[in-house]
């Protein structure tokens, strides 16, 4: 009994038992499917919230449509305007740094990123003016005031203040610009589907908002930024007078030379009158051909973009395992023959 007590409590590695670190392991794994169970299970479509940014934007063409109160008075704005953004604009109008072309420019950015209210211009203005105050201001006391970095210099100071006086002015921007090139290479991917089904509907003989509708409705799970657009357009050419005013916001809102095209297509077509479906055709083949050239231009640059990583952590470890053997047993040669002199 007494080498049976002696004996440890499992086999170790580097000092650690490994009969718990795999029963910890094991607990960690088993915690992790359950919340992937749960995500999985709970996990809720975004298309319900794009439903209903689409169902408050169609209340609001229709709500424009109601108000009218003659034919050849204009409808009123259809922005969702709100009591804090009324005064916002009315401070920046007051202080005079409100721009049209400034405006405009910012509710294009927002559109491009998927924000739908186009007042929410003035409180990215607004934000560009406060926050590089709020920023160099916390850095003032952050460098100076409470000096954390007492090693870093003036000029090194001074540096730090400017960069999160710059990050707060570009910092909206930014954002934004983000947000709008991940959605646009969203739509990008799924526009060619798109057209394929366009083109199958148009061919089936629905108008050009039922087809928008269901192409919409059947590309929202994979691609739910363009099914996003797609209903709005769809939404857009219900409630709109003229249907050009639809097709220009939907080239407005995406920023994206292939829906310019498709967008230009359908103006064409609706003025014309020449065949939907063999244009819509012609686009998604070029549509097509474009996403190969993309790819295989991807694959061209693969041996270059791969030199770098090959040189820098593949070749030394392969020298290494190379030649590692043979360094020691030379080194043991050596070792053995100076010692047997």
């Amino acid at each position: 009994m007494e080498p049976l007590l002696h004996q440890p409590a499992g086999p170790t590695l580097l000092g650690f038992d490994m009969i718990a670190v795999g029963t910890l392991l094991a607990g960690i794994a088993a915690v992790a499917v359950m919340v992937a169970f749960y995500a999985a299970l709970g996990m809720r479509t975004p298309m319900g919230r794009r439903s209903r940014a689409l169902v408050a934007r169609r209340d609001e063409l229709k709500a424009g449509i109601l108000t009218r109160s003659g034919p050849g008075r204009r409808r009123q704005s259809l922005s969702r305007r709100t009591a804090t953004t009324d005064r916002i604009r009315e401070w920046l109008n007051r202080m005079k740094v409100l721009q049209d072309s400034q405006i405009t420019a910012i509710q294009q950015k927002l559109a491009h990123a998927g924000y739908r209210n186009r007042e929410l211009a003035v409180t990215v203005i607004l934000a560009r003016m406060i926050l590089p105050v709020a920023l160099g201001l916390l850095a003032v006391i952050v460098l100076y005031w409470a000096e954390l970095y007492p090693e870093w210099g003036p000029f090194k100071r001074f540096c730090g203040f400017a960069a999160a006086v710059i990050a707060g002015y570009k910092g909206p921007e930014v954002y934004l610009s983000n947000k709008a090139s991940k959605r646009t290479l969203a739509i990008r991917r799924g526009l060619p589907d798109a057209l394929d089904l366009l083109v199958i509907c148009a061919e089936a003989g629905l108008t050009v908002d039922a087809a928008f509708t269901r192409v919409s409705r059947e590309l929202g799970r994979a691609y739910p930024e363009l099914g996003e657009e797609f209903a709005l357009a769809a939404i857009e050419l219900s409630f709109l007078t003229e249907r050009r005013h639809a097709f220009e916001n939907l080239a407005f809102r995406v920023n994206l030379d292939q829906v310019r095209g498709v967008v230009t297509t359908l103006i064409q077509t609706e003025r014309y009158g020449t065949p939907l479906a063999s244009s819509l055709r012609v686009l998604s083949a070029e549509f097509r051909n474009e996403r190969m050239m993309r790819a295989e231009e991807k694959a061209a640059r693969l041996p270059a973009i791969m030199t770098v990583p090959l040189i820098l952590f593949i070749l030394p470890v392969l020298f290494v395992v190379i030649l590692g053997p043979a360094a020691c047993t030379l080194s043991d040669a050596f070792s053995n023959g100076g010692l047997g002199g």
